[in-house]
């Protein structure tokens, strides 16, 4: 087993040889541009130390972990245009840098190189994982959605909160884990388990990204804090916040998020004040630790060492923690 750096350091090494200059290049220099914008490289460093935990070789996994990169860059640079986001990781989306045709068409093309790459493995391989990668990436399209919709919608629920968060996110990161695993050829129900750990591990995931967008640090967190509240999003914080506050403080903050004034930094302050005052950001915080330990839960069924429990483990007490 390698160190989570060590996984880091080899998928960025193989990006980096993936990544080239070729023609036109208005098509792919966007898409180098944002693989090589950094990020954590959650879902490819899954994808190889699981397939390092059920006794492959990691390298060997190598090509569906830029598979599952490249399909997560790919989305979020259609959700940045949906979003009009003007900062990714800290610098410009596509969409801001070069134009919105620009960010539509290569997002397009990185969608057909996720697929690509499948090509790389024998032909059952390539099926079992062509086929998770199509549910997969229609589920995240299916969560987009209803993401959008919930921007308009005065009565969401947090179920239906929670199934928005699997679907976008959650699904992907199961997905990267259960790629590894068919890498490696590890027993269908060994593929399932781990997926039902990445998944819960990405809900808990977004719920600390909701979190993080309300209450991280700027310079760190790499995305523009306050980004949900603008976008009137229903997130986690707002759903507890409209369940916990009074009367007069649920019909201030639901006019906040039927607002969209031109100068927001008075209604990211008045939000975040609502959402801690009411004991949602609190709640926020024990609903990722709640997903991480179900998480956690999934790795008992897991015919695996103690040692490689722990190393998943630890990766999962990481993001829970994480501030960025």
């Amino acid at each position: 087993m390698q160190s989570i750096d060590d996984y880091r350091d080899q998928f960025v090494s193989f990006l980096n040889k993936f990544v080239a200059k070729k023609q036109p290049e208005n098509l792919y220099n966007p898409i180098n541009y944002i693989l090589q914008l950094g990020g954590k490289r959650l879902r490819p460093v899954l994808t190889l130390m699981t397939a390092d935990i059920f006794g492959g070789h990691f390298k060997k996994a190598l090509n569906a972990a830029l598979s599952v990169e490249i399909f997560h860059n790919f989305s979020l640079v259609h959700d940045d245009i949906m979003d009009d986001a003007p900062l990714r990781r800290g610098h410009k989306t596509v969409h801001e840098k070069w134009d919105v045709n620009t960010g539509i068409l290569s997002g397009d093309a990185m969608l057909i190189m996720a697929y690509q790459l499948f090509e790389n493995y024998e032909a059952h391989v390539f099926q079992d994982l062509a086929k998770l990668f199509s549910k997969t990436a229609l589920e995240v399209c299916e969560g987009q959605q209803y993401d959008v919709d919930f921007e308009t919608r005065n009565d969401v629920t947090i179920p239906e909160y929670l199934k928005m968060i699997e679907y976008k996110t959650a699904v992907l990161v199961g997905a990267a884990m259960k790629m590894g695993a068919i890498v490696a050829k590890a027993s269908t129900k060994e593929q399932d388990n781990i997926y039902e750990f990445g998944k819960n591990l990405g809900i808990a995931f977004q719920l600390q990204d909701d979190y993080l967008d309300a209450f991280g640090n700027p310079e760190t967190f790499g995305k523009q804090v306050g980004g949900d509240i603008i976008e009137n999003k229903k997130t986690y914080l707002y759903l507890k916040a409209i369940e916990f506050l009074n009367d007069n403080d649920k019909s201030e903050l639901e006019t906040l998020f039927s607002s969209q004034p031109e100068q927001v930094d008075e209604k990211i302050a008045t939000t975040k004040q609502l959402f801690e005052a009411s004991g949602a950001a609190q709640a926020t915080k024990e609903a990722i630790k709640t997903y991480t330990e179900l998480a956690f839960k999934n790795l008992e069924c897991l015919n695996i060492t103690e040692d490689k429990k722990a190393l998943l483990k630890a990766f999962g007490n990481s993001l829970m923690n994480r501030t960025v």
